[in-house]
C-alpha cells in the first residue's frame, strides 16, 4: 500500500481523472456502441468539472495540508472553466464569488435556502480521502469541510464523507473485503438517504449485474449525492483491485457516467496501478497544478 499521503492523493486524482475523462466519452452518440463492447473509444478523453474541482482539493492541500474553506472557495472560482460541465447553480455561484461574493451566504442560498444535494461535493473529493486515510474522524471533518463550500445540505455532505472515508479505506486497509469496505463507510457516514443507500448497497452485493444494482441505488441520472454515491461504492466494493473492471461495471449503468466512474476511479486508483496505456490516451491534468 502507498503510505505517503501526497502519494496516495496523487495516485487518487489520476484514477479519478481517468474515470471522469474517458466516462465523459459516452455520452457522444458514435461512442455507445463502445461502451457496450467495452471498447475503448478514440483519443483524447476529455475531463470534466469533476477533475477541475478534484485538482483545487488537491492543491489546497498540498499548499496547507488541509482544507482551508475560504481559500478553497477562491480556487474553486479562480479555476473555473464554464465549458468544463458545470451545473447552471455552481456556474452562477463561482461568477458571484469571482465577483466578491460571500461564497457562505451563495452556498447557504442555493435551492430556496436548503443548500445543494447535487453529487458534486462527492465527485471531487477522493484524493482528501487518500490524503487523510490514516485517520478516519479528520477524514470525516476535512470532507465535511471541503463540500460545505458549495454544498451545505446534509445529503451532499454525507456523500462526500462516505467517497472520502471509501478512498481512505482502500488506500490504507490491504486486506479488504467488499463487506468490510462498505461497513466500515456506513460506521461514519451520516445518517441520511446516502447512508440507507450505503446500507442498500452492502445488501446487494451478491448480485454481479450492474444495471439491476442500479435499478434500486441509482446511477447519478438524478445528479443527486443519494442517487449516485451508493451505487459508486457498490461497485467499488465489487472490484477494489481491479480498475478496468470497477471502470466498466460503472459505466454499464448508464446515467452520469463521468462522475459515478470519477468517484469509483479515485477510489480504486489507490490500491492498483491504473491500466497500461489508459492514461496516455486521458488529456493532461491542468498545467496550473504544477505552478
Amino acid at each position: 500500500m502507498l503510505s505517503d499521503p501526497r502519494t496516495r492523493a496523487t495516485a487518487s486524482l489520476y484514477g479519478l481523472a481517468l474515470g471522469d475523462a474517458l466516462g465523459s466519452q459516452f455520452f457522444v452518440p458514435a461512442n455507445r456502441q463502445a461502451l457496450t463492447d467495452r471498447t475503448l473509444p478514440p483519443a483524447p478523453w476529455q475531463w470534466t468539472d469533476d477533475t477541475e474541482m478534484a485538482c483545487s482539493i488537491y492543491l489546497a492541500l498540498a499548499g496547507r495540508g488541509t482544507i482551508d474553506q475560504d481559500d478553497l472557495a477562491a480556487g474553486f472560482a479562480d479555476r473555473h472553466d464554464f465549458d468544463r460541465g458545470y451545473g447552471p447553480a455552481t456556474n452562477r455561484m463561482l461568477r458571484l464569488v469571482r465577483e466578491g461574493g460571500d461564497w457562505r451566504a451563495l452556498a447557504t442560498e442555493l435551492f430556496d435556502g436548503k443548500g445543494s444535494w447535487g453529487n458534486g461535493a462527492a465527485m471531487r473529493v477522493a484524493p482528501l480521502g487518500a490524503w487523510f486515510g490514516d485517520d478516519l474522524p479528520q477524514v470525516v471533518r476535512q470532507a465535511r469541510a471541503s463540500a460545505e463550500v458549495t454544498h451545505t445540505h446534509a445529503e451532499a455532505v454525507a456523500g462526500a464523507v462516505a467517497v472520502a472515508v471509501a478512498t481512505a479505506v482502500a488506500a490504507t486497509q490491504p486486506e479488504l473485503t467488499p463487506g468490510r469496505f462498505l461497513d466500515q463507510i456506513l460506521d461514519h457516514t451520516p445518517l441520511s438517504q446516502v447512508h440507507y443507500g450505503i446500507g442498500e448497497a452492502r445488501r446487494l452485493l451478491t448480485i454481479s449485474d450492474p444495471v439491476l444494482a442500479a435499478q434500486t441505488l441509482g446511477n447519478g441520472r438524478n445528479v443527486s449525492a443519494q442517487d449516485t454515491v451508493p451505487f459508486t461504492l457498490w461497485a467499488a466494493a465489487r472490484h477494489l483491485d481491479d480498475y478496468e473492471r470497477a471502470f466498466w461495471t460503472t459505466a454499464a449503468a448508464g446515467g452520469d457516467i463521468d462522475t459515478t466512474c470519477a468517484i469509483v476511479g479515485g477510489i480504486v486508483a489507490v490500491r492498483i496501478p491504473l491500466p497500461r496505456g489508459w492514461l496516455d490516451s486521458c488529456e493532461p491534468l491542468p498545467a496550473w497544478l504544477n505552478e
